[in-house]
């Protein structure tokens, strides 16, 4: 017999001999004596071994162990050792779906981080008690976030963050003497009742776990299925009703309103009974009877309001230093720069939408974060100038983030020397650099504003933009959408429209080319700007000579109605004899629209070292701050009357707004759609991924009735003020 042979027979001589002692361990618990006799007095006939049985008493032996080693860990403040202990004895599931184990693992975390604190309140080792916050912060980005939106547990979020934790009233509790021996009786009374020796024989162990992993997994499904449909039944109830209870109320009122129309009154007091029926669902029967329903406009308020989502609590985030941190965006090393670049911006573009947003975007300006006001020599705005290519591309980001939000807007606005640098900076980089790209973009956001259209004309930024716009094979499609967008926001206005009678052949040689171009999403600008300067007589009488109507004829197609239409309409304006060159010059119009995209932090070139601090552990570890937050109320557009869906609009109109007055619908590609369908109100970030360009509207004089009600969407883009991506 080969040496490999004798150890396999060695193998199962092993095997056979456990088993034949789980056997016997069986028989015994469940008192087969005779049984238990029989098979003794067989094995020991044919020579066969029964191993020892492995008795509760080596069981409670290894537990009593391991629950003191525990313990022991925790008294010591030995992390390593405990969560090694934990990890091997705790069973995952119960680690993973018992809430009082998370929340009390979550506690052993805080335990072990302040362990230093709490021993040497003033002398502790740093470095010990840095590697502790880094090992809390390593569990919180993974098994711990599963917390985070506990209310319970969220203010310890922040601990690795706070530089001297002894001292900070949110963590006060901490530090009380009461505190670490009621956590220990809680570690203590739960691997009492987690690590308790069971005492089923193995064999029988062996089979629960084979079957009730399966068993156990299908009760859990099987009980989550159960409360849903314990909740889906009571909310089906509870909509029956209502359906019910509204149909009997909608049928009195029709009988209602045919009783006025035969001249009869209705009482206050059945408006009254009405209402208290309508809202018996949603309200106190008190408030219900003290709420006057017959003063006009509380029950159709009431029912708006009943519908209308809930603010939910967003945490604010940390105030900042920031007059540090403006003293180290100037003097610091290129690679802090950047940091802070990145930071500041993560800050804009990953806070979430509404007041957390709004909160740390008014805390930049009324820091006058980009320094605005400063009369220094040398201001954050020159690292748009900076030599590193990094510095630069993180400035122009940081622009871009700003000019995404309505408020950051006119911030900017304010900045006199703010348009030479980016167009400086637009003329100076390489035309696929991410610096030149974000650059554009700001600009583009910027367009919205009158002030801005106007400096941007005078410094021949139309004259730029046909340019690149002639070449625009070389350019990306993303890079295309936004010039031609600009370009039409500029050449509507008056000043913009002269500008390009200046050189009117080349502005609509450029413009008819595009419109063969394969990006069809750049057809709503381009025939917008085409129109826009139409209407100045040389323009026109260039465009002629040019046989500028047989080149756009070339380009209507049967399989695009609406691109059809919109070429129709500048063929009109063409062919007219005068044409309005009103420019509403005393208006200063922006939209109120947020415009953040995902796009501002695509492609980061600037990756942390090994423990080096970045994003929000940066600005919170190196620039806490005290009350630097400002909170102020957003403004809210103000409503403008809207006109009939047959005439030209008159005010401008952001497009979320313009999206439910009717007009042009028919022109919505189907990027619009998917757009539409994925922000619903307009409150997603656009993306070039899920948008075109969406329009803004304005005025812009009629022509005939007939003529608006047959070019559609041509007569939307037209109307157009402004539009922005």
């Amino acid at each position: 017999m080969s040496s490999k042979e004798a150890a396999n027979m060695g193998d199962i001589s092993a095997n056979e001999t456990d088993l034949l002692g789980m056997i016997k361990e069986y028989l015994k618990f469940e008192e087969f004596e005779e049984t238990l006799h029989s098979f003794e007095k067989e094995c020991k006939s044919k020579g066969r071994l029964l191993s020892k049985p492995r008795g509760n008493t080596l069981k409670d032996s290894k537990t009593r162990v391991i629950q003191k080693d525990l313990l022991s860990s925790f008294d010591d403040g030995d992390h390593r050792v405990f969560f090694e202990l934990w990890t091997e004895n705790i069973p995952h599931r119960v680690k993973d779906t018992d809430a009082e184990a998370q929340g009390l693992e979550f506690y052993l975390y805080i335990h072990f981080t302040i362990y230093p604190l709490r021993r040497h309140p003033v002398g502790h080792d740093r470095a010990e008690f840095e590697e502790r916050v880094s090992f809390f912060r390593q569990y919180l980005e993974t098994r711990g976030g599963a917390l985070s939106q506990t209310t319970e547990f969220l203010p310890y979020y922040a601990l690795p963050f706070v530089p001297n934790p002894t001292v900070h009233p949110s963590f006060k509790e901490l530090f009380q003497d009461s505190w670490m021996p009621k956590l220990r009786d809680k570690l203590e009374q739960f691997l009492s009742v987690i690590l308790k020796p069971s005492n089923s024989p193995r064999l029988m162990t062996l089979y629960k776990v084979d079957n009730n992993q399966a068993t156990q997994q299908l009760q859990l499904q099987l009980a989550e299925s159960d409360r849903r449909i314990t909740s889906y039944v009571r909310k089906f109830n509870k909509m029956q009703a209502d359906y019910h209870n509204l149909i009997g109320i909608t049928a009195e009122l029709v009988d209602s309103l045919e009783a006025t129309v035969s001249g009869k009154m209705i009482s206050p007091e059945y408006l009254q009974n009405v209402c208290v029926r309508l809202f018996s669902s949603q309200m106190r029967q008190s408030v219900m009877q003290s709420t006057d329903f017959t003063r006009p406009g509380t029950a159709s308020s009431m029912l708006r309001a009943s519908i209308a989502p809930q603010p939910k609590d967003v945490p604010m985030l940390p105030s900042l230093d920031y007059e540090k941190l403006k003293k180290d965006l100037i003097e610091g090393s290129e690679r802090l720069q950047s940091l802070l670049l990145q930071a500041m911006r993560w800050r804009l573009t990953r806070s979430l939408p509404g007041e957390q947003r709004d909160t740390v975007l008014q805390a930049y300006i009324s820091n006058d974060l980009l320094e605005c006001y400063s009369t220094k020599e040398k201001t954050v705005l020159h690292l748009m100038r900076s030599t590193n290519e990094i510095v630069r591309q993180y400035m122009a980001r940081l622009i871009n983030a700003f000019a995404s939000l309505a408020e950051g807007r006119v911030y900017l606005s304010q900045i006199p020397i703010l348009l030479k640098h980016l167009t400086e900076t637009l003329r100076k980089e390489e035309k696929e650099s991410l610096t030149r790209e974000n650059v554009l973009v700001a600009l583009q956001k910027l367009s919205l504003r009158r002030s801005q259209q106007t400096a941007m004309i005078a410094d021949d930024l139309i004259g730029w933009l046909v340019d690149e716009l002639q070449d625009s094979d070389c350019l990306s499609d993303y890079n295309l959408e936004y010039s031609a967008a600009l370009l039409m926001n500029l050449c509507l206005r008056t000043k913009g429209k002269r500008k390009c009678a200046e050189n009117a052949k080349h502005v609509l040689k450029v413009l008819t080319d595009l419109l063969g171009h394969e990006n069809h999403e750049i057809w709503p600008y381009v025939n917008g700007a085409l129109y826009s300067i139409l209407c100045i007589p040389s323009v026109r009488q260039e465009a002629r000579e040019m046989s500028v109507e047989e080149i756009l004829r070339c380009y209507i197609k049967e399989e695009n109605p609406n691109l059809n239409r919109q070429i129709e309409f500048i063929i009109k304006q063409l062919n007219s004899e005068e044409g309005p060159e009103s420019d509403d010059e005393e208006e200063e119009d922006d939209n109120d629209e947020d415009l953040m995209e995902i796009d501002i932090d695509k492609e980061e070139v600037l990756q942390p070292q090994h423990r080096e601090l970045s994003g929000e552990s940066l600005l919170t570890t190196e620039y806490l701050g005290i009350m630097t937050n400002m909170t102020k109320v957003k403004r809210k557009p103000t409503p403008l009357p809207q006109p009939a869906a047959d005439e030209p609009l008159q005010r401008p109109v952001t497009p979320s707004s313009h999206r439910n007055i009717g007009v042009g619908r028919g022109g919505e590609t189907s990027r619009d759609t998917e757009y539409r369908q994925k922000s619903g109100e307009g409150s997603l970030p656009h993306s070039r991924y899920n948008s075109r360009p969406p329009t803004r509207s304005g005025s812009r004089p009629s022509t005939t009735d007939s003529l608006r009600q047959s070019i559609g969407v041509a007569v939307e883009f037209q109307k157009s003020k402004i539009i922005t991506l």
